[in-house]
């Protein structure tokens, strides 16, 4: 029997390539996002349509799992929202979406997901940011929530380790999807066009170049995968082309 992972925010981006890498790896996907994907994300498996942030449409992707699959054995919380603006000009609604998509979801997810998983066991992987450990301006609801999610994935490993799952984070660095591109126009970068802005910060990397989602998507399966990262529980893998390495006064 094939194995069964749900992954959210799917229909671009890192969730769309690590639906893609599961399923070329033969398991069954069950894909959540907002949106609908463009394409069929694999050839087996199902697709939501829910806000991950409300947890009557866990309840109900929950239930047609079980009757469907009837196991999960990796849980990817890869949803995510960003708001670009300065701290004080946040709005209480701006911050409480950015929470409940990026930080509570986790908790729905987790809770709803673990009946499906406590048997058998499994990982789960947590798609967390750089900006959990080094941030920048005008970005500080983003950054609190991918820090609290970090919090989070310790705090899970040491629950669920004896229900032998594992709980582990990625923590990508400037990758190209839409939330970069988006999150390019904060005024960081000098440029005129997407293109500019997209080099300019590339070369900021000591590999000298953004990253890419099927490099985030590797890393994500490399957590889930029991046969490749069985001791590891617990942990922050940073994927960010060595940006957090350097010193910001060199």
């Amino acid at each position: 029997m094939s194995k069964v992972a749900v992954i959210t925010g799917v229909a671009s981006g890192i969730g769309k390539a690590t639906a893609e890498l599961f399923g070329k790896q033969g398991w069954q996907v069950i894909g959540i996002d907002v949106s609908e994907p463009a394409e069929s994300l694999t050839e087996r498996g199902d697709f939501f349509l829910a806000d991950v942030s409300d947890s009557e449409a866990w309840e109900k992707i929950v239930a047609g799992i079980r009757e469907k699959q009837g196991r999960v054995d990796a849980l990817v919380n890869n949803a995510g929202v960003q708001v670009c603006k300065p701290f004080v000009e946040t709005t209480p609604q701006e911050w409480n979406r950015v929470m409940g998509v990026n930080l509570t979801s986790v908790y729905l997810a987790v809770r709803n997901v673990y009946p499906l998983m406590e048997k058998a066991g499994g990982a789960i992987v947590n798609v967390s940011s750089v900006h959990a450990i080094a941030t920048s301006a005008n970005i500080a609801a983003y950054a609190a929530s991918k820090g609290g999610l970090l919090a989070l994935t310790r705090a899970l490993a040491i629950e669920l380790g004896p229900s032998r799952i594992r709980v582990n984070a990625v923590l990508p660095g400037a990758v190209d999807t839409p939330m970069l591109q988006t999150g390019l126009t904060r005024g960081h970068l000098a440029g005129e066009n997407l293109s500019e802005l997209v080099e300019q910060l590339g070369s900021k990397h000591v590999i000298g170049r953004i990253g890419l989602p099927v490099e985030i998507a590797e890393a994500i399966y490399f957590l889930a995968d029991g046969d490749r990262s069985s001791f590891m529980t617990g942990q922050s893998l940073v994927v960010d082309g060595g940006a957090t390495a350097r010193l910001s006064t060199e």
